[in-house]
């Protein structure tokens, strides 16, 4: 996805890095992105030891969590240093092959970061509709299968949209980093980067609400006959509230998102000075979402407690019970 500033060739010569002073101010924007960088990379990094580490946390959603982790684990170290740097420096200070590595990995895991939210949504409609068929048919190897090829899908796709692009690929100029896609391969990236993953979620989302309510009235039902249902009751509890708690960060993930993409279509970003901020604001989402999973999941609470306590040394800590 085109998260880098679209500009004309003959802009190059209007960009100037204005010389800066070692102020306060330039001081405390140093410190807060280093903050927030730091952040991102640890709060994603403890998801993912959580998730790899504790076997009672191997479930297929639970291996979307963690693809969604480190891709939020990428933007933070590989992505949000250099983008908040020229937010600071406003200019490019990390030269042409940093510049081409930068564009390419911003295209590569904001777009995976899209489709890993889009398969939470798909996966939790399948969980909630039948969870029956779901814990038959959706396994963790499966599930892991999907997750390596959406990767791999997506950095074909990513690649091909770079090298595709031709005459118009990333250029550098002097102390500036910038790419330039054609009008055809951006209404393609429009489509498949946004629309499409976008309405995924907003539908299968849809339907989970949908039946959740459905659900609601069936688990009325169900406690006050036989205990022999209770099992059934419990399991669609369950899902009920794990599709809730994961619409709470797909609806960050939207709240994040829509912006840019909004901003992007009223007008040119280059003549909008928000739209570095929107750009912004679709990584911090990467900085969200482990607080996310801190307030809403006890089972990261938990695992924060065992390894801020050193317990996750102990030979037997991956089969401690998290939940």
């Amino acid at each position: 996805m085109n998260l880098t500033e679209v500009n004309q060739t003959d802009h190059c010569l209007q960009f100037s890095c204005p010389e800066r002073s070692v102020s306060p101010f330039y001081v405390f924007l140093c410190l807060c992105a280093a903050i927030t960088v730091l952040l991102t990379v640890c709060g994603n990094m403890l998801i993912i030891i959580s998730v790899c580490h504790f076997k009672q946390l191997h479930t297929p959603t639970n291996m979307l969590i963690l693809s969604l982790a480190v891709s939020d684990f990428l933007v933070g170290l590989f992505v949000m240093p250099f983008h908040l740097s020229r937010m600071i420096e406003s200019c490019w200070i990390s030269g042409p092959t940093a510049c081409l590595f930068y564009i390419f990995i911003s295209f590569f895991v904001t777009s995976i970061s899209i489709y890993n939210v889009a398969l939470i949504a798909v996966d939790r409609y399948v969980a909630i509709f039948n969870p029956f068929l779901y814990v038959e048919k959706v396994s963790v190897s499966n599930m892991c299968v999907v997750i390596l090829a959406m990767w791999f899908l997506l950095f074909s796709y990513n690649s091909a949209l770079l090298y595709s692009n031709g005459n118009t690929g990333p250029i550098t100029c002097p102390q500036q980093c910038f790419t330039i896609i054609h009008e055809i391969w951006s209404l393609v990236d429009l489509v498949f980067v946004f629309v499409v993953p976008c309405s995924a979620i907003i539908l299968f989302y849809a339907l989970v609400f949908v039946i959740a309510r459905k659900h609601a009235t069936a688990i009325r039902e169900i406690n006050v006959q036989s205990k022999g249902s209770k099992s059934m009751a419990d399991s669609m509890k369950s899902e009920r509230k794990a599709a809730k708690v994961l619409s709470i960060l797909v609806i960050v993930f939207l709240a994040c998102l829509i912006p840019y993409f909004v901003n992007t279509l009223i007008t040119d970003p280059v003549q909008r000075k928000s739209f570095r901020n929107v750009v912004t604001l679709v990584y911090l989402n990467s900085t969200i979402n482990p607080v996310i999973y801190a307030l809403f999941y006890p089972w990261f609470r938990k695992c924060l407690k065992i390894m801020f306590t050193l317990q996750i040394f102990r030979p037997d800590s991956a089969l401690v019970n998290v939940h």
